[in-house]
C-alpha cells in the first residue's frame, strides 16, 4: 500500500506479524484443506462457476475445508459448494483500492492488508491446489506454489488445472519454449494436472491424502523406534 513507502518501516513489521498471528490462530484447526483460485469476474451462469461449485461440492463431503481469496465468480463459488454441504468454507479476504465485497458464502473469514502474508496462508494449510480459468492473480498463485514445489521449499502438493480449453495452450508454451529453451525439465511439468472432470480432481486430492498419511505415519513409528533404541541403550 501506498501509505507504506511514507516511512515509519520499523512499525510495519507489527502490521504484518499481526496478519500471520491471526491466520495462523484462525487457521489451524481447520483440517485438511484445498485451496481454490479462479476469476473473479465470472457470473453464476458461467460454466466455471458451475463446475467450480461441483468440486468444492465434492471436495467437502469428502471432508475437506475449501480456502478462497474470499469475492465473487469462481472465489465465491466454491465456497458456496462447500458450505451447502456443511464443509468448512475460509475466505482469505485482501484489502484492494476497488474494495473487495467478500462473498456472503464463508463460514471463516479473514481479511488482509498484505499479499505475501495471505499467500502464506492458501499454501500452509492446503492439502492441495485447484486453479479454475482465471487471470494474473490465478496464475501469480500457480506459479509461486509450482516454484516452491519445484524448489523443495514445501512437501509436494497436487497442483490442478481445471479447463483443458482454457490452460492447455499455456501447457504447450510451457513445453515448447521453456521445455525446448531448457528453462524447466520435463521433471518439472510432471507437477502439474490438467482436467475437465471434477471426480478426477477429488481422486487426485484423495490419493495425495493417502499418501501424506502414509508418510506421517511411516516418520512416526521411525521416531518411535529411534526413542525405543535411545532407552534401551540407557539401560545397559
Amino acid at each position: 500500500m501506498v501509505e507504506d513507502l511514507k516511512g515509519q518501516e520499523t512499525w510495519r513489521i507489527f502490521k504484518i506479524m499481526s496478519e500471520f498471528v491471526e491466520g495462523f490462530e484462525e487457521l489451524s484447526t481447520i483440517g485438511p484443506a484445498v485451496s481454490i483460485f479462479g476469476s473473479a469476474r465470472f457470473s453464476r451462469k458461467h460454466k466455471y462457476y458451475k463446475k467450480a461449485v461441483e468440486i468444492s461440492t465434492l471436495l467437502a463431503k469428502d471432508g475437506y475445508t475449501i480456502i478462497t481469496g474470499g469475492g465473487p465468480g469462481i472465489m465465491e463459488a466454491a465456497n458456496k459448494g462447500a458450505i451447502n454441504n456443511a464443509g468448512g468454507s475460509v475466505g482469505l479476504n485482501i484489502l484492494l483500492p476497488q474494495e473487495q465485497k467478500p462473498n456472503p458464502f464463508q463460514n471463516k473469514s479473514l481479511t488482509f492488508k498484505y499479499f505475501f502474508a495471505r499467500k502464506v496462508m492458501f499454501i500452509k494449510y492446503a492439502m492441495g491446489y485447484v486453479c479454475m480459468p482465471g487471470g494474473f492473480g490465478t496464475l501469480d498463485e500457480f506459479f509461486e506454489a509450482l516454484t516452491l514445489v519445484q524448489t523443495h521449499k514445501i512437501y509436494p502438493l497436487p497442483l490442478i488445472l481445471v479447463g483443458k480449453d482454457y490452460w492447455n495452450d499455456l501447457l504447450k508454451w510451457m513445453k515448447a519454449t521453456m521445455l525446448k529453451q531448457g528453462t524447466i525439465s520435463k521433471e518439472d511439468l510432471d507437477l502439474v494436472r490438467i482436467t475437465d472432470d471434477p471426480k478426477e480432481v477429488l481422486a487426485i486430492i484423495n490419493k495425495h491424502r493417502d499418501w501424506k498419511l502414509k508418510m506421517i505415519k511411516s516418520a512416526m513409528k521411525k521416531k518411535r523406534t529411534k526413542i525405543s533404541t535411545a532407552r534401551k541403550g540407557e539401560m545397559i
